[in-house]
């Protein structure tokens, strides 16, 4: 992933409640999104749920999937008064295809048994520019973490 993320307009101050993952079946979806279509950075952080995103100009790339990510690591710092968010262990794409990403979204779904894309709420938007070709696709969160909360 490259650069800082941008945080959708939804979720502002509630990202460290969603990521600790509290609920009986909530998880984070990764969410590629491919790069022919993909909106602006600031038409994207308008968006409440993933499915009016993804009903707009922007596609998942389907042929790699979601992926679900059951904890994260979170780090309270009150020496430099923030708290890191990271990945618990890296998400693995194994032999993905399809076209080209340029974005992966982190969504909070609060009931991965019952609910629909309308329930999910985009979080997260990291530049991630990859062309799947059969080669497993490995991310790592930043060395700052996936996000820091200042």
């Amino acid at each position: 992933m490259t650069g800082e993320p941008f945080q959708f307009n939804q979720v502002k101050g509630k990202i460290r409640a969603l990521a600790e993952l509290a609920g009986a079946n909530d998880a984070v979806l990764v969410v590629p999104l491919e790069a022919t279509g993909l909106e602006s950075d600031t038409g994207l952080k308008d968006y409440d749920d993933l499915a009016s995103l993804l009903a707009g100009a922007s596609n998942e790339q389907v042929s790699m999937g979601r992926k679900t990510i059951a904890a994260f690591t979170i780090t309270v710092d009150d020496v430099n008064d923030w708290a890191t968010i990271t990945l618990s262990a890296p998400i693995i794409w194994s032999a993905p295809t399809g076209n080209p990403i340029a974005k992966l979204l982190f969504c909070y779904d609060s009931d991965t048994t019952t609910g629909t894309d309308a329930n999910v709420v985009p979080m997260l938007a990291y530049s991630f520019d990859s062309t799947p070709d059969g080669i497993d696709l490995q991310v790592n969160a930043h060395a700052n973490g996936l996000i820091r909360l200042t």
